[in-house]
């Protein structure tokens, strides 16, 4: 410690200059100057409205909250489907392009007639021998959706019970159901992946009730 010379001097901190260009030019700054308390509370009284109207702008608007207790709560309503004639290729294609696990299936009179299950076309079983002859996988992708499709499909409708729903997905190992009318018409898809959300979403999903 010997060898350390001493501090010499130390740098004092200096004090900010306090900028009070912009609060003097404030009407409530004003009225306390000219020695008007009454006039600067009511200055004041404005700043603060106007603070609190500009927060409330600021904010999201408020969504009004209800337990999720049917399938039209959380269904997709935009659903992909694939028609019974098209090719295992192009139905292939359509699941890729939009990265999705299932389509529903329709005939020509859009009634819905099965689903199409990417996990049953990736089956060992239901696909070529990985020494067949490319002409094999051919004529495999040239096979119309309607030979694997899983068929009859359950389906449910708009106001079904969500926990309806969910007993069906745990009894048949589906990944979802498609969503239809009175006259069978496709109006959605409700899935294990629309549950998942609905329950950690905001308004909350109700099971308890």
């Amino acid at each position: 410690m010997g060898q350390v010379e001493p501090i010499a001097a130390l740098a004092r901190s200096r004090r900010l200059a306090r900028s009070d260009h912009q609060f003097s030019n404030t009407p409530y700054a004003a009225a306390l100057l000219q020695g008007n308390p009454a006039k600067a509370g009511g200055a004041h009284d404005s700043l603060h409205r106007d603070a609190l109207a500009a927060y409330a702008q600021a904010r999201p608007p408020q969504v009004a909250r209800h337990p999720l207790t049917r399938v039209q709560d959380i269904m997709s309503a935009r659903v992909l489907s694939v028609s019974d004639r098209m090719t295992l290729e192009a139905a292939w294609g359509v699941l890729d392009q939009h990265h999705i696990g299932q389509a529903p299936v329709l005939d020509a009179d859009g009634n819905l007639i099965g689903l199409l299950l990417r996990a049953d076309l990736m089956a060992p079983d239901q696909l070529p021998g990985t020494q067949a002859h490319p002409l094999v996988w051919k004529a495999h992708l040239l096979q119309p959706v309607a030979d694997h499709m899983f068929s009859p499909v359950p389906a449910v409708a708009p106001e079904t019970d969500i926990r309806r729903l969910a007993r069906v997905l745990l009894d048949t190992g589906l990944p979802g159901l498609p969503v239809v009318d009175v006259e069978a018409r496709l109006l959605g898809f409700a899935g294990r992946s629309d549950i998942l959300r609905a329950v950690v979403a905001d308004p909350p999903l109700d099971l308890w009730t």
